[in-house]
C-alpha cells in the first residue's frame, strides 16, 4: 500500500516537473553508480558541433553533482519552485511553461559558450526562482529560520549563499540574468506602451501539452448542468407572468 501511495502521488506532480526532477535524480544516480560519467555529460561545443553528440545540449542541465549536500540543495529548489511555478502561474498553460524552459536553455547555452561553463543545472535552478520570486512579489520568506525578506530578495539570498559557501558566483549572475530577461519580455515589456509579447509559443507544443480549448459560445444541454437546472436564471416566460401579474393588480 505504501508503495502504490507513492506512486500517486508522484503521478500528481505535474508533467513537466515530473519529467525535468526524474531526469536529475536518474541522471545523478547513473554517475553515481559509474554507468556514465560527467565527462558524457557536460556541454562541449566543439562535440555538439563536429561530433555529433547532441545530448549534451540537455545533460549538462541534469546533473548537479554527485549524491552530496549540493545535489540536494538544487533538486530541492528545483522541484519546488518548478512545481509551484507550474501548478499557479502555468496553470493550465503547460505548453507556455515549456516554452520558458526553451527560451531559458537556448540563452543559457549562448552564454555558456561564451563564458566557458560546462554544467548549467544550477543557472536553471535559479532562473526558475527568479521568475517565481517576480510573480510572487508579497510572499514572506524564511531562509533556515535566520533570515526573513521578502521573495523578489530570494535569488539574491541564494546568490549572498553561495557567496558564504566560497563558490564561484558566475552561474548564479547567469541563472539570475536569465530569468530577469524572461521576466522583462513576457511580464513587463508586453504592458508598456506600444509593448507587445516577443516570446510567442509555436503552435506545435499546444497541440502537444494543451487540451483542447473549451468553445466559450458552447451552452451546455440541461442534463449536462448541475442539477439540470439554470439556478439563479430567471425565465423569460416567468418574467413575463409576473409583470402581466403586477399591471392587473
Amino acid at each position: 500500500m505504501a508503495h502504490q501511495s507513492l506512486w500517486i502521488g508522484y503521478l500528481e506532480i505535474p508533467v513537466v516537473t515530473r519529467a525535468y526532477t526524474t531526469a536529475c535524480v536518474i541522471t545523478t544516480l547513473a554517475v553515481q553508480m559509474e554507468m556514465v560519467t560527467p565527462y558524457d555529460l557536460y556541454f562541449n561545443p566543439y562535440k555538439v558541433i563536429h561530433q555529433h553528440q547532441w545530448w549534451r545540449l540537455l545533460t549538462n542541465f541534469l546533473f548537479f553533482g554527485t549524491l552530496s549536500f549540493n545535489f540536494v540543495f538544487n533538486i530541492i529548489f528545483t522541484y519546488k519552485y518548478c512545481r509551484t511555478l507550474e501548478e499557479s502561474s502555468f496553470r493550465n498553460k503547460t505548453s507556455d511553461f515549456v516554452m520558458m524552459f526553451l527560451f531559458g536553455a537556448v540563452l543559457t547555452l549562448i552564454i555558456a559558450y561564451f563564458a566557458n561553463l560546462i554544467f548549467l543545472g544550477h543557472a536553471f535552478t535559479l532562473m526558475l526562482v527568479y521568475v517565481w520570486s517576480r510573480r510572487n512579489p508579497l510572499v514572506r520568506m524564511n531562509f533556515f529560520g535566520i533570515l526573513n525578506f521578502q521573495a523578489p530578495l530570494l535569488p539574491l539570498v541564494i546568490l549572498g549563499f553561495s557567496l558564504l559557501l566560497g563558490n564561484s558566483v558566475q552561474i548564479d549572475l547567469i541563472g539570475i540574468s536569465v530569468g530577469h530577461a524572461y521576466y522583462f519580455l513576457e511580464d513587463v515589456f508586453p504592458n508598456q506602451p506600444g509593448g507587445f509579447r516577443i516570446i510567442r509559443t509555436p503552435h506545435i507544443l499546444k497541440q502537444i501539452f494543451d487540451g483542447v480549448d473549451e468553445d466559450p459560445a458552447y451552452v451546455p444541454l440541461p442534463e449536462d448542468r448541475p442539477g439540470g437546472f439554470n439556478w439563479g436564471e430567471v425565465r423569460r416566460d416567468d418574467n413575463n407572468d409576473q409583470v402581466q401579474a403586477q399591471q392587473e393588480n
